[in-house]
C-alpha cells in the first residue's frame, strides 16, 4: 500500500488532505507542533482504517524530520511528501519595510528551510518508488504583490523557486507546488484579524483538486487547484 507524510496535518488543509488519503488506504506518518490536536487527528484517520504515526513537533528540528522519514522507512517505504506545515509570521502583518528581520528569519526557517530539510531526507526513498512524489504547498501570494503580504508571500515565492529547481535537477521524483487557493483556515484568520472570513471555501474543497493532480500524468511544476486540467 502507499505510504505518505502531511506535516501539518491536525488542522485545515493538511487533515482535509490526511483524512482523503487514508479514505484512499494510505499508510500515513504526520505531524503538528499541537500534541492534543495531532492525536485527535490521529485517532479520527485510524478509524477509517489507515496506519496512523503521528509524530508532535516542528519542522524546523531537523532530528524531527530524521524521525518523520524513519516512520516512513518503517512503513515500507515513502510514496508521497506533502510539505504543508507553514506560519504565516506577525498578525496584522507588517509593511517589508518595518519587518521585524527575526520574525522574517523565522517565516523563511518555517516555510523554504525546513521543507528543503525534509526532502533532502526523503528523497532517498522516494526515488525508489516509481512515482514518487513531493507537493510543497504554496500560496497565490507568491505570484501576485499584495500589500502586507512580503513576508509570507516572498517566502511562498522562494518555496516556488525551490520547487521549480528541484524539479530540473531530479526527474526521477515528480515535484509540485500547488496553490489551493483561499480558504477558511486559521491561518487565513490571522491574515485578517477581526474580520469575517466565512465566505471562503473550507480546506476540503481543494482536497479534490489535489487528488486529481496526483492521479495524473501532469509532470512536475506548479499548479493552481482552479486551474488544474487532466489529460482524458
Amino acid at each position: 500500500m502507499p505510504n505518505a507524510i502531511v506535516t501539518g496535518a491536525s488542522r485545515g488543509l493538511g487533515r482535509a488532505l490526511a483524512t482523503a488519503l487514508a479514505e484512499r488506504g494510505y499508510g500515513l506518518v504526520i505531524d503538528a507542533r499541537d500534541p492534543v490536536a495531532l492525536e485527535a487527528a490521529r485517532q479520527d484517520l485510524e478509524t477509517r482504517g489507515a496506519r496512523v504515526v503521528a509524530l508532535p513537533g516542528s519542522v524546523t528540528d531537523s532530528a524531527h524530520r530524521r524521525a518523520l522519514v524513519s516512520a516512513a522507512w518503517d512503513l515500507d517505504g515513502l510514496d508521497l511528501l506533502v510539505n504543508n506545515a507553514g506560519i504565516l509570521g506577525p498578525s496584522p502583518q507588517p509593511a517589508l519595510a518595518d519587518y521585524p528581520l527575526d520574525a522574517l528569519a523565522d517565516v523563511y526557517l518555517v516555510n523554504v528551510l525546513a521543507p528543503l530539510g525534509l526532502i533532502q531526507d526523503a528523497l532517498p526513498l522516494l526515488a525508489a518508488r516509481s512515482g514518487g512524489t513531493i507537493v510543497n504547498v504554496t500560496s497565490d501570494a507568491a505570484v501576485e504583490p499584495y500589500e502586507g503580504w512580503g513576508g509570507y508571500g516572498s517566502a511562498k515565492a522562494a518555496l516556488d523557486q525551490l520547487t521549480a529547481i528541484l524539479a530540473a535537477e531530479r526527474p526521477d521524483v515528480r515535484i509540485l507546488a500547488f496553490d489551493p487557493g483561499d480558504m477558511r483556515t486559521r491561518m487565513h484568520q490571522e491574515a485578517f484579524p477581526g474580520e469575517d472570513i466565512s465566505d471562503r471555501p473550507l480546506p476540503e474543497t481543494s482536497v479534490p483538486g489535489l487528488l486529481d493532480l496526483l492521479d495524473s500524468r501532469l509532470p512536475s511544476g506548479r499548479y493552481r487547484v482552479t486551474e488544474i486540467e487532466v489529460p482524458a
